[in-house]
């Protein structure tokens, strides 16, 4: 009876350091499967398209306004032009100087709510230039009155470059406020570009195309630059 029980006792004591032995190396293969796991979400997530895009979306946005990036953003449908965040934008660019440039304007939605002139600025020249900010404005021939100010309800981006390839083209709008008395009328106006520091070049004048060249101000605005035409109803 004895010996029995010496026997029994021994096997009970090899099935306990059994289950011992098994249940530690379940608890060191779970740890290490979190540690893995956790790992891989972290190299998912980093490397997640939509994650990736969004933070590129940011990192974009938050450059136009100290414009400290120097990516590239995508060609807009304008065709041949490009959005950039700083001078580097563009390996090769150089600021239009103007002489590059085809400058046209129409007067759209005359008399009614939305006057403005529309402002394109086509690069006929053989290499990529970039325009900033605003153009410098100066309703009339006469080159000595102020330019006009910066539109207060404009979006934001004035600090980009945009980049035109041969045959690209960017586009500005004049607003014009018309009281009805006491107003001007012209139908040409000169146009300068502004450089990175905000000095504006020399001025060119340009004529309005269209059925009613003829416009009138009480006041006037100006739009920033931009890929895709203002007001485009």
């Amino acid at each position: 009876m004895m010996r029995t029980s010496r026997i029994r006792a021994a096997a009970l004591a090899g099935v306990t350091a059994a289950l011992a032995l098994g249940l530690t190396a379940c608890g060191g293969a779970d740890d290490s499967g979190s540690k893995a796991a956790s790992g891989d979400s972290a190299a998912g997530a980093a490397q997640s398209p939509s994650a990736s895009k969004d933070d590129g979306k940011s990192g974009g946005e938050q450059a136009t306004g100290g414009g400290a990036k120097e990516d590239v953003r995508s060609k807009a449908a304008s065709g041949g032009t490009e959005e950039a965040a700083s001078k580097g934008q563009a390996a090769g660019a150089q600021q239009c100087r103007g002489d590059e440039l085809l400058l046209t304007a129409v007067h759209r939605f005359a008399g009614e709510q939305g006057d403005h002139l529309l402002v394109t600025a086509s690069n006929e020249g053989a290499k990529p230039c970039w325009v900033t900010s605003y153009p410098s404005v100066k309703l009339g021939g006469d080159v000595d009155v102020a330019a006009l100010p910066h539109s207060k309800k404009d979006k934001e981006g004035g600090t980009k470059h945009l980049t035109l390839q041969p045959g690209g083209k960017v586009y500005s709008a004049v607003n014009l406020f018309d009281y009805g008395s006491g107003h001007h009328t012209e139908q040409s106006f000169s146009l300068a570009l502004r450089g990175a520091d905000g000095h504006d070049g020399p001025f060119y004048s340009v004529a309005l195309k269209g059925a009613k060249p003829q416009f009138s101000w009480n006041e006037a605005d100006v739009l920033n630059w931009s890929t895709e035409k203002p007001y485009d109803f």
